[in-house]
């Protein structure tokens, strides 16, 4: 592996893998097409023809899952962005224009999740009918459009950790990265290996898009098993929760409390877990107790 990286190439040393001149856009008829818009959009593409094909097999009418599908993506993008700018309001202060620039990346997975959720709500409320089957398929779309998404993050060279020299160990030329997600571990290990243009890093993105196919892979085995409308949910968000509030704890990037050191992205996830696992054994026991009362009702007949 060369000293010196070209500013468009990524490198696993470990893994004996070199991509040299690899873009962040390309060009159409003139017209720049960021890589990282473009996996976006297949993401939530295929995302909700997921959810569209989980329906089927719930013997749902489509259309709804269509028709919430148009909403939940706006209000989801939407509030993707608002919240990476809410918790990165120090680079937007001095540039209110920056915040409408999606080309460059800051768009927040928790936001997305957050205004799904509220969006599905209103949706089922205004429409009269239970948000918890909706949700039950909208989140396998969900999970895989967060799979194909994270890509975008790796032709954007971001959502990475510390240094490491794992075998998972990704190099990044420093100018092709934000300068702001350099870590002191990053100097430290150029500094020890000589004199070179790169940074070795964790690649998070890459382990929570292998977490999440293993959170999908569950999802899609237990479905058949499920007890009660809305359990999908829960799993999703269990699954997701404890898994994100891991892998956060290794990135630079991460979006913290206002006056704290605390990843908020940490503390939702635990929060998730919790939410989670505690909702779900209180629905569990809710009909356990219910089917246990009507087979009393039906020996006492």
């Amino acid at each position: 592996m060369p000293d010196i990286m070209g500013v468009n190439d990524i490198a696993f040393p470990h893994l004996g893998i070199y991509l040299k001149n690899l873009p962040k856009s390309f060009s159409v008829f003139g017209f720049e097409i960021a890589f990282y818009g473009l996996i976006i959009g297949i993401g939530v593409m295929l995302g909700v023809l997921t959810a569209v094909q989980i329906a089927k097999k719930e013997e749902m009418d489509t259309d709804v899952i269509w028709d919430f599908g148009i909403y939940a993506v706006i209000f989801s993008v939407i509030g993707a962005r608002i919240y990476y700018v809410i918790f990165s309001w120090d680079l937007y202060k001095d540039n209110f224009l920056g915040i409408f620039n999606l080309r460059q990346g800051g768009l927040a997975i928790y936001g997305a999740v957050i205004a799904a959720f509220i969006t599905l709500f209103i949706y089922s409320r205004l429409r009269k009918i239970s948000p918890y089957q909706i949700g039950d398929c909208g989140v396998y779309g969900l999970v895989l459009g967060q799979i194909i998404g994270r890509w975008g993050n790796f032709f954007n060279r971001e959502v990475f950790g510390g240094y490491t020299n794992s075998v998972f160990a990704m190099r990044l030329p420093v100018d092709a990265v934000r300068p702001w997600d350099i870590a002191q571990s990053h100097i430290d290990g150029m500094t020890a290996m000589g004199d070179v243009n790169f940074i070795q890093v964790h690649p998070t993105f890459l382990y929570e898009g292998i977490w999440n196919m293993g959170v999908l892979a569950a999802m899609l085995l237990y479905h058949k098993r499920k007890k009660y409308h809305g359990q999908m949910c829960l799993f999703y968000l269990g699954g997701y929760g404890i898994g994100r509030f891991v892998i956060e704890g290794i990135r630079t990037d991460r979006l913290l409390i206002p006056g704290t050191q605390v990843a908020v992205s940490q503390v939702l996830g635990l929060a998730m877990f919790v939410f989670a696992v505690g909702m779900n054994a209180f629905v569990r026991y809710r009909i356990l107790k219910t089917s246990n009362r009507i087979e009393k009702g039906d020996r006492e007949l």
